[in-house]
């Protein structure tokens, strides 16, 4: 008996019967894929807000920006700190579980801090030799603000040794511009942020904007050309602001993301409506004296450890922002994609 050959039609209608017998329509895999995905990613959103629970995750919170000046073995004014002192202060944010980040990480909301710990701002105004000097060798000299960060990031790890300074022309005591550039590539290749802090530390209330914009625009150049760094904050001489705020910001050769205060009060974070890119706070370092009595470091630390429920405390992920469900109405819209509300 001979044997019918199949047209081409018929083999297609047969292999897709073959093909059809005990296995799942493609429609249905894509269900199944999605539904899969769909509980992957409830579970793994359980697990985060688990997470952030368990180390009471309040990224909403404040963060204390500590503002330093110069480092010194004789302090002239209540601005100044011994190395001593200095050391201090810094082994006090290590026992108190704080990890230093940049003014540029706080106000681009780059906060990859680990689970359970608090971001520290350091920042160094005027651009001081006592903050940065370079031995021979490229080294910070002993007792330098850089050098003594990096030594006590040394005897504790997870302690960043990073900071944000800002600099003004006198460029840490050096006039030659090889010097100069040195200083700066430094500190760019060794982890620390520069900022702007106007040519002459001049007080900028009052002027004009060809004023503001000349202070601010010169030495952002200048900084540029030495290392190739464009700031992206300012700290405002004397913490006074502009006739216009946005002055500081905005201009023909700078672009800033945030410009920062003299005092006296711990910063808003920056994923809370209260956060004011053009007005952060900074708390001057110093003990309980006087009117530091309540309005600097240490009185503001003690403060943020006896209310740590309005302390920022990090959940560990920088993707997202992990709060209190009762904080959620603080939560700048901008971030509500990133909120992780338990």
């Amino acid at each position: 008996m001979r044997l019918r050959v199949l047209s081409g039609t018929g083999v297609l209608a047969a292999a897709a019967v073959l093909a059809g017998c005990g296995s799942q329509p493609d429609t249905a895999k894509v269900v199944d894929t999605k539904a899969n995905a769909a509980a992957k990613a409830k579970a793994s959103k359980a697990a985060k807000i688990q997470r952030a629970a368990k180390v009471k995750a309040n990224e909403l919170g404040q963060i204390p920006v500590l503002m330093f000046h110069r480092i010194i073995d004789k302090p002239a004014t209540t601005d100044d700190r011994t190395p001593k002192q200095f050391r201090a202060d810094l082994e006090r944010l290590v026992k108190e579980d704080y990890v230093p980040i940049t003014a540029a990480e706080m106000v681009s909301g780059k906060i990859a801090i680990p689970a359970g710990k608090h971001p520290v701002v350091l920042t160094f105004d005027d651009s001081s030799p006592s903050q940065l000097t370079l031995n021979e060798m490229g080294v910070p000299q002993k007792d330098t603000a850089v050098a003594i960060l990096k030594e006590v990031a040394a005897k504790h790890p997870g302690f960043r040794p990073v900071a944000t300074l800002y600099v003004t022309r006198d460029m840490f005591g050096k006039t030659v511009r090889e010097e100069q550039s040195q200083a700066l590539i430094w500190l760019k290749d060794n982890g620390f942020d520069i900022g702007n802090h106007t040519r002459d530390h001049l007080n900028l209330r009052g002027r004009s904007q060809k004023e503001v914009e000349e202070q601010i625009g010169t030495i952002a150049q200048q900084i540029n050309a030495l290392s190739y760094i464009k700031p992206s904050t300012i700290a405002l001489p004397y913490g006074n602001q502009p006739s216009k705020k946005n002055w500081a910001m905005h201009g023909k050769h700078y672009h800033h993301q945030g410009a920062f205060l003299a005092g006296y009060t711990p910063a808003p974070a920056p994923f809370s409506k209260a956060f004011d890119p053009a007005g952060i706070p900074r708390i001057k370092v110093m003990e309980k004296k006087g009117d530091c009595a309540q309005f600097c470091s240490h009185a503001w630390l003690d403060w943020l450890k006896s209310n740590p429920d309005m302390r920022y405390t990090s959940d560990g992920d920088i993707s997202t922002v992990a709060y209190p469900k009762f904080k959620t109405p603080y939560l700048r819209k901008s971030f509500a994609t990133w909120s992780l509300p338990y």
